[in-house]
């Protein structure tokens, strides 16, 4: 498994693969690894292929759907005007990121993580680059503060992906959740007051 991880994480950083390309490389990786383990026949294969083939149609569903929830907030310019009323505010760094978290993680409850990206970067890009923030490290934090949001009860995208998987009720789904929100919470805070946990290992590239 330590393998595995190697070669999909190694794939990418090597500019072997995109990141996409290195999802590719995991399953080959894992079917490899089945079949020296002697796991790997045709039951287990096509077990693998059905149960893929499920939880991504299911998925593509709920992206369906967080599609259409995000179409209609971009026709009446929500996020937009959001970004553009806290870019207004000329908040100091730490309170500037502070709002962000808080407009990401509430964005985060009807959008999914890449049209949140989209639909706000444009504006709040040139509000942190005045205030003098690393856009190294501003770009791990986009990271790291939208995946929390799509975790953030009730109604986080992923949520509703771990029902899914695990025919659990939503309200269970989301109590259960809580403890890795808050250790992402607590990974914000260490970003900002330990900032090279996000620059040290681009610095060395």
């Amino acid at each position: 498994m330590v393998i595995l991880i190697a070669a999909v994480l190694g794939s990418i950083y090597t500019g072997v693969a995109t990141a996409t390309e290195a999802a590719a490389v995991g399953v080959v990786g894992s079917l490899l690894l089945s079949l020296v383990q002697g796991s790997l026949n045709w039951q287990t294969f096509r077990d693998s292929l059905m149960g893929a083939t499920r939880l991504y149609c299911m998925i593509a569903l709920i992206l369906a759907g967080a599609a259409f929830l995000t179409l209609s907030m971009g026709y009446i310019g929500l996020p937009r005007h959001l970004a553009e009323y806290i870019s207004g505010l000329g908040l100091s760094p730490f309170v500037l990121v502070v709002a962000l978290a808080l407009f990401f993680i509430v964005l985060g409850c009807f959008m999914d993580g890449i049209s949140i990206v989209v639909l706000t970067m444009g504006v709040l890009l040139p509000t942190v680059q005045a205030a003098g923030i690393d856009l190294i490290w501003f770009g791990i934090f986009v990271v790291v503060v939208v995946e929390m949001a799509q975790i953030t009860p009730p109604v986080g995208f992923n949520l509703f992906v771990l029902q899914g998987m695990t025919g659990k009720d939503i309200a269970y789904i989301a109590r259960v959740t809580m403890p890795f929100f808050f250790l992402m919470c607590a990974m914000v805070l260490l970003l900002w007051f330990f900032p090279q946990i996000a620059t040290w290992m681009p610095g060395h590239m």
